[in-house]
Formats: C-alpha cells, structure tokens, sequence
C-alpha cells in the first residue's frame, strides 16, 4: 500500500502572485482618490511606468479588476471606473432556467471569449498572458486573461449574468489540462481549437 493510500492529493498552495497585488494596489488607488463610474484611469502605458511594472503584468491586473466589475476597459479610450452601485445584470431571466441549461449557455459564452481572444492580433500579449508560469493554472486566473484578450465589454457582462448560476468548477486534474489545451491553443491564436477547449469545461457546473 501506498504511503498516501487512496487519499485525494490537494493541489500545491498557490501563492499570491505580482498582477494580484497589483490590482488590489490599483483598487485602494481608486478608493482613496475618490475616483466614481466613468473616471478615466491613467493610459496603460502611463500607469506601467509610475507603478514600475510591465505592460503585461499591468494588463493582467486590469483583467482581475474587470472582472471583478471594479473597471471597464474599452479599446481607443482605456480604463474606465465603473459605478459600484449599478446593476451588472445583463440577463434577469437567467435565474429562472434548469441549472444544465444555463451551463450550456454559458459554455458556448466562454468558446465565443475564447475563439475572440484567440483571435486578438497581438501574439506577445497573448503569449504573455497566457504562457506557462510554473504554476497549477486556475479557471478564474485563465479565465481573467482570456477575456481581457477578447476585448468585449458585452461578452464580459454576459458571461458575468450567466457565472451567477453556472460558477467557476472546482480543482481538478482534467480541468487543468483543459486550460493548458485552452492557453495553448489561444496562444498559438488557433480560434477553432480555442473554442473546442471551453467543451465541458464547467462539468456539471456543481
């Protein structure tokens, strides 16, 4: 018998890593300058410089505060604050529907994402966003950088109505290679694989 017998193994502990930090640090920037809905953030280039990061490690942040609903980030214009009092709900009718049938909306949501970000013209940022760090890859972590990547404001707040009811799948050996097939196949900008990835990605969505 082995010394672990038939124990579940749990996933090494993830450490915080630089882009987190980073966006917390842009958040009490937020806070404490007051800033309210459709404030303008300094550009991209600007705010990598005064904060001593990287383009792509700055992008990343950015992505975690989108999706957290803390920013919007629109192309030619740049990050906007949004409002934290209004509703973020795309689609009220979705709490109505059976469970399966919002996990299989919302699977079709993320191969749209996906097949967008696979499709963004910038193949190092896609690279940078995406590559293997070393790291057990997480769905919430993969997924910040593929919507940042597919640049869809309304993507993203549909895919926010719909991850009320269909959220985020739990750690998983088999979920991991598929968000190593979905990196990949963003990176290389293979939009057809990309969206063939997202396929059962949120399992039965428990």
């Amino acid at each position: 018998m082995s010394e672990n017998g038939d124990r579940p193994q749990l996933p090494p502990m993830r450490r915080e890593r630089l882009y987190e930090s980073l966006a917390n640090h842009i958040s009490d920037f937020i806070e404490a300058q007051g800033l309210v809905g459709g404030d303008r953030l300094p550009p991209e280039r600007q705010l990598a410089a005064e904060l001593g990061v990287s383009r792509a490690t700055l992008s990343r942040a950015l992505a975690s505060l989108e999706t957290q609903g803390r920013i919007e980030v629109r192309h030619g214009v740049g990050a906007l604050v949004r409002d934290a009092s209004g509703s973020t709900t795309v689609l009220p009718a979705v709490e109505t529907r059976p469970r399966a049938e919002v996990v299989a909306a919302r699977e079709a949501m993320l191969a749209g994402i996906a097949r967008a970000a696979a499709a963004n013209p910038q193949g190092s940022l896609r690279l940078a966003m995406l590559a293997d760090d070393g790291q057990p890859r997480s769905f919430e972590h993969t997924w910040r950088c593929v919507r940042r990547l597919a640049d869809s404001a309304l993507l993203a707040e549909l895919d926010d109505s719909l991850a009320v009811h269909a959220p985020a799948p739990s750690y998983s050996p088999a979920l991991q290679a598929s968000l190593d097939r979905l990196a990949e196949a963003i990176i290389r900008g293979d939009a057809a694989a990309a969206a063939t990835a997202c396929a059962g990605l949120l399992g039965d969505g428990s």
